[in-house]
């Protein structure tokens, strides 16, 4: 009989089966739950934001428990039955265990003392990357010729080429907060230019509105005048113009 405290680990294992009362009906019982117990005094609901726990004092019914979002993970949590750390700070290959084939980066503490501080320089992640991509290709090689001579003597080679993999892929990950960091800054200055140019077009919009202004502003005055004078023969020209007039700020109206 298996241990029912082993641990399966799988490469693609199954959702849980909580995802079943994930409905459109226990979501809007659940808002309504929470709508009724955000009301003041007064019995009009106030906006609030719920933590988990208060969620879970609400004594929800059994299909909505597993709605309730669990509490931030502290330390170490499960995914896939693998044990994840919550630590940002990237280990560095003596910690694990791994052989390093490139240099730690210099600092300050190696300085002269009597000397002006100066900055270090940055290791150079392309150097380092293209030696070890080259020295790749070369074990390989070697691997190709090992196994057409000797198969059994594999393992060696083999063990070689891991390291350098492990070595590279640790690389790469350094460059992972540089890498959201201009990240950001892309998405940041996207926004940025998205921002500009609807300004640029909410003056131009406000130049014509102001230009149909001025001309219904500068036609009305004619009107007036018009109507001063009682000329008869101009009463007619002077409604059609009043009536294009009304027309304009009708069109202005949809437009804004």
């Amino acid at each position: 009989m298996a241990d029912p405290n082993q641990r399966v680990n799988t490469a693609f294992a199954p959702p849980p089966p909580l995802w079943k009362h994930f409905t459109r009906d226990n979501l809007d019982k659940l808002k309504e739950i929470k709508t009724e117990a955000s009301k003041n005094k007064d019995g009009r609901p106030i906006r609030k934001e719920w933590s988990p726990a208060e969620l879970r004092a609400l004594n929800l019914p059994p299909e909505l428990r597993f709605l309730v979002p669990p509490d931030i993970p502290t330390g170490e949590y499960s995914v896939f039955g693998e044990l994840q750390t919550l630590s940002t700070t990237l280990p560095s290959l003596q910690e694990q265990g791994i052989e390093q084939l490139y240099p730690e980066p210099p600092t300050n503490t190696t300085q002269d003392p009597s000397q002006p501080p100066q900055s270090p320089q940055p290791l150079s992640h392309a150097y380092y990357l293209l030696k070890i991509s080259k020295s790749l290709l070369l074990n390989f090689l070697e691997l190709v010729g090992i196994l057409s001579v000797s198969p059994e003597q594999f393992e060696p080679k083999v063990e070689d080429m891991r390291n350098l993999f492990i070595n590279a892929h640790h690389l790469l990950n350094l460059y992972r907060p540089h890498q959201a960091r201009e990240s950001l800054i892309m998405m940041m200055e996207e926004q940025l230019e998205r921002t500009k140019e609807e300004i640029k077009q909410m003056d131009k919009v406000k130049a014509d509105i102001e230009g149909l202004l001025e001309e219904i502003q500068a036609e009305g005055s004619d009107i007036r005048s018009m109507q001063q004078s009682a000329d008869p023969s101009s009463l007619g020209s002077a409604s059609r113009k009043a009536e294009d007039s009304r027309l304009i700020w009708d069109l202005l109206e949809k437009e804004i």
